[in-house]
């Protein structure tokens, strides 16, 4: 899968990218990740890109010149082209996985702009980009980090970057909800045991026992997406007899969960 971020530090995202799960995916090429140099597109000998705004204010605002120039002398860019901004459609794993899904698309990929200084100038976002994307509620300096999220997070869908599809799978939100609780040896730490039935070679056992706890802690820490769940109707009968059983009133149909009303109450043991 081939992924280009436009940014005006090239040396963070290409640095990121080179390591760990990202590198190790890029020297199998299973993820290409073009990094494009912004200031290319500039035309003065400062290589500027950004001016004041139009009506006064604070800050600097990232001009259309050098960013059109820029994203339009990549001949074969892969599109959709995403502008990362807090305006954006909220990033989480269910466009994660759509956007993974580009690989086998016409462009084989997309790519990611990211903003900087006190935004970008509104005609990039009208008439250059395809959409943007927000990764939360709140300010960062640039787009980089955003854009580093979104990269990490679709390369992990990718059947050949973990190499057990397992993980991918078993992942928080991969089914909706939170993970469940992981352990490791020693088997008792402190005084604090593993729980028996990870010990116990019962694979059946096991895997209930999982999918008990990650609806526990979902309903505990996230009641927002138990509450998601049973509306879309993506509950069995032995999950909700879980939750009813550790003091949580889910309905059967596609009403609201009242689980966030006990959320102080309970929690997963």
């Amino acid at each position: 899968m081939r992924i280009d971020v436009f940014t005006i530090f090239p040396e963070v995202v290409a640095g990121y990218c080179s390591t760990s799960i990202l590198g190790r995916a890029t020297a199998t090429g299973a993820l290409e990740v073009r990094v494009h140099d912004l200031r290319q597109g500039a035309s003065d000998p400062r290589r500027s890109v950004d001016d004041s705004p139009f009506g006064g204010g604070a800050g600097m605002v990232l001009m259309p010149e050098p960013v059109f120039r820029c994203v339009e002398a990549v001949a074969d860019l892969p599109r959709p082209l995403y502008l990362l901004t807090p305006a954006g459609r909220r990033f989480d794993q269910a466009v994660a996985v759509e956007l993974a899904g580009l690989r086998s698309g016409p462009s084989g990929g997309f790519s990611l702009l990211c903003g900087r200084y006190e935004g970008v100038d509104q005609r990039v976002a009208d008439h250059l980009v395809d959409g943007e994307l927000s990764i939360g509620d709140f300010v960062l300096a640039g787009g980089e980090l955003a854009a580093l999220a979104v990269v990490e997070a679709v390369a992990r869908l990718l059947p050949e970057v973990l190499g057990n599809e397992e993980s991918a799978r078993d992942e928080s939100f991969a089914e909706g909800m939170l993970e469940y609780p992981q352990y490791t040896r020693p088997a008792q730490f402190r005084g604090w045991p593993v729980p028996e039935v990870l010990r116990s070679g019962d694979h059946g056992a096991v895997a209930a026992w999982r999918r008990a706890q990650a609806l526990l802690r979902t309903a505990a820490c996230r009641p927002d997406l138990l509450e998601h769940l049973v509306r879309v109707a993506a509950l069995d009968d032995a999950d909700v007899q879980v939750l009813v059983e550790h003091g949580y009133d889910v309905p059967s149909g596609p009403a609201h969960s009242s689980a966030e009303s006990h959320e102080q109450n309970h929690r997963p043991e």
